[in-house]
């Protein structure tokens, strides 16, 4: 049941990797890119300090750095643990597949892209949907935008971007209860 389960996640991992051509390339080598997010980020800084003041502020940063250091390094614990080779490391998939990305690292289960991005949506999302009701869908759009494009690059199965979503979600979620916590211990 397994190995049909990783089959017909290969299969479809080439039918969306596949989907791509050369004029959508820059575009989603821009996405994957962690650095295109700094302005995302700079607004949502301004928007947390708006709402929260300095002390709030201070607290959502601190829950932020250990969410994203919880998911980096849990989802390294996984690729080296599970092992599964990326697509682009696969050799029968070469032939088949779009290489789009600039490396290829060894291990992709599960995508840290994915998990980070989607805690970070999740954990944003929800300390932020008070002032801001749409503000969690949009964040949640760039989330799987960012998971896609490990599909479109070809370094990552679907099965590795959805897992690491899932995993993503929770601890952002998880966070953001600590981070409430926190909010009510240091702000009054």
């Amino acid at each position: 049941m397994f190995e049909e389960l990783l089959k017909y996640d290969t299969e479809l991992f080439l039918f969306l990797n596949n989907l791509g051509n050369t004029s959508w390339d820059g575009f989603w080598l821009f996405v994957t890119e962690k650095w295109s997010s700094i302005p995302i980020y700079v607004i949502l800084l301004y928007l947390i300090y708006k709402n929260y003041g300095l002390r709030g502020t201070l607290v959502i940063l601190v829950s932020v750095a250990l969410m994203i250091t919880a998911t980096d390094q849990i989802a390294s614990l996984f690729k080296y643990g599970v092992k599964r080779p990326r697509p682009c490391q696969v050799a029968e998939l070469k032939a088949a597949m779009r290489f789009v990305a600039d490396g290829c690292g060894r291990y992709g289960y599960f995508s840290a892209h994915a998990a980070s991005s989607m805690a970070a949506a999740v954990f944003l999302g929800l300390s932020l949907q008070k002032w801001y009701k749409y503000l969690p869908f949009l964040l949640l759009i760039w989330a799987v935008a960012t998971g896609y494009s490990r599909i479109y690059l070809g370094v990552h199965y679907p099965l590795d971007v959805v897992s690491g979503m899932a995993f993503g979600g929770l601890t952002g979620w998880l966070f953001y209860l600590l981070q409430k916590w926190g909010q009510k211990k240091f702000n009054n």
